[in-house]
């Protein structure tokens, strides 16, 4: 794992789960390379195939919870993380920081309040100055934008640093204080962020547009026959901050419609290409058995998820929001023939300074450091997405992210004919959904759909040069299309 060789070692731990069935570490390594992947529900198995053996052991409990908060089941892990910290574990630190952590997404502040006014050990660690700015904030951001930056400063985990420096970003842009919001931005990206690879994501356009060539040809067909159709199931297309989270805690209101948050089953797809050598210049080459098998795996993933899976009354649909999705949306189109895409659009400079100013994975995300390679990324975006649509006759529709916020109800509602779903109003009230969001995104839609991020870049012009003109130009951003 080290090396970072996960098939191997994937392969080697399932070899290893098979010959010591009753022995807890096979499952518990398995778990980690899994969780490693992003694999998370593959992890939560693993993990309590070991419990089954190892009952209490610390390390497997905060793993299991850790799981379950990002599956979205922050109940859950909450249950089982106050249940280990009881127990003076020698992991109690990172227990302690993992529920703060969970109380802290799932906005149940005066919880979190309680639970750093007992005054454990683990307030000694330097994350836990992350958790006193955040209820401090509640009430002096100024104070709390100091005691950030000191964290920011003195700190020598890049993790750490890296999170207090974009939390007094956020803070400050609420603040009304751009200038030095954008200057600290710059500077965290600076100490932070490697350098990303932009000509290693141009080459895999590039393959796509090959691809969408010989299509446009004849010269290979749009689909792959004898892949079965798949169901009831949609994934969004857009970039980070253009409005995917508060679509998906809109739709996920719907009793038919389950979000299942950022799956990672479009990357395994992805992954499993790879593999095979398919990804990205041999998408023609993808036989019916490949892709029929990487369909089961990804809705096998995305079914678990499902709200009420397993029940009378569960959702009928999926709705996927992880944000590779535009990425892959070719191999998407050939391996999940019949999924329904909605892509959603933001104002170019809006979504741009937005994903400048949040804290992004810095390597699988790292172009975000950057004004200008997000500005090329946008351009792949708007060229990909709408001609692999068009290409390969995919069932999508495509909204605006200003429209959306604008006129949520007739938006929403073409959404969810398109679907073929009744409209139900409790999809325009966001904000009363109890689903735990992991996103950036997570404390916006707690608040009222509301106009407030429209417009957003102009409050940063400085950022901005001539090269940007060429987006959105003769439409105002806050127009219908």
């Amino acid at each position: 794992m080290h090396e970072r060789r996960f098939p191997e070692a994937l392969a080697l731990a399932e070899r290893w789960v098979v010959a010591s069935p009753r022995d807890w570490r096979p499952f518990d390594v398995l778990a980690r390379i899994h969780f490693t992947l992003g694999r998370l529900q593959h992890a939560a198995d693993a993990v309590d195939r070991a419990l089954e053996i190892q009952h209490q052991n610390p390390p497997l409990q905060l793993l299991r919870a850790v799981c379950d908060h990002r599956l979205g089941r922050t109940d859950e892990a909450v249950v089982r993380l106050r249940k280990l910290i009881e127990r003076r574990p020698p992991n109690v630190v990172e227990a302690s920081v993992a529920l703060a952590e969970a109380l802290h997404r799932a906005g149940r502040a005066e919880e979190l309040e309680a639970f750093l006014g007992k005054g454990e050990a683990w307030l000694s660690d330097p994350r836990a100055a992350l958790f006193r700015a955040r209820l401090e904030a509640r009430a002096n951001r100024r104070d709390a934008v100091d005691a950030l930056l000191r964290t920011f400063r003195g700190a020598t985990h890049p993790a750490l640093k890296r999170i207090a420096g974009f939390e007094a970003v956020r803070l400050l842009d609420a603040d009304g204080r751009y200038a030095e919001a954008l200057a600290v931005a710059s500077n965290v990206h600076r100490e932070t962020t490697p350098r990303f690879d932009l000509d290693g994501m141009d080459r895999e356009f590039k393959a796509m547009h090959q691809f969408l060539d010989r299509v446009e040809r004849g010269e290979i067909p749009a689909r792959i026959e004898r892949v079965p159709a798949v169901e009831r199931t949609a994934l969004v297309l857009g970039l980070p901050r253009s409005g995917t989270t508060l679509l998906e805690q809109m739709l996920d209101r719907h009793p038919d419609i389950s979000g299942i948050g950022e799956f990672e089953g479009t990357w395994e797809i992805k992954e499993g290409l790879s593999a095979r050598g398919s990804w990205p210049a041999g998408l023609a080459e993808i036989s019916p058995d490949v892709a029929t098998e990487l369909a089961k795996e990804y809705l096998d993933g995305a079914n678990v998820r499902r709200r009420g899976f397993g029940t009378p009354g569960a959702a009928a649909w999926t709705f996927d929001k992880s944000l590779y999705q535009w990425r892959l949306l070719p191999a998407l189109g050939l391996v999940l023939p019949g999924a329904a895409f909605i892509h959603i659009e933001r104002d170019a400079r809006d979504c741009a300074i937005s994903m400048y100013l949040s804290n992004f994975h810095p390597k699988s995300w790292g172009f975000t450091a950057d004004l200008t390679s997000i500005r090329r990324v946008i351009e792949w975006e708007r060229a990909l997405v709408p001609r692999a649509i068009e290409v390969l006759k995919l069932r999508a529709i495509t909204m605006r992210y200003e429209d959306l916020v604008a006129d949520p109800a007739a938006v929403i509602g073409r959404v969810l004919e398109f679907l073929g779903l009744p409209f139900d109003p409790c999809v325009l009230a966001p904000e009363e959904n109890r689903r735990t969001v992991l996103t950036l995104s997570f404390e916006q839609v707690r608040r009222p759909i509301n106009t407030s991020s429209i417009g957003r870049a102009k409050k940063y012009a400085s950022a901005f040069d001539a090269s940007w003109e060429s987006f959105d130009a003769g439409r105002d951003a806050s127009s219908p299309t």
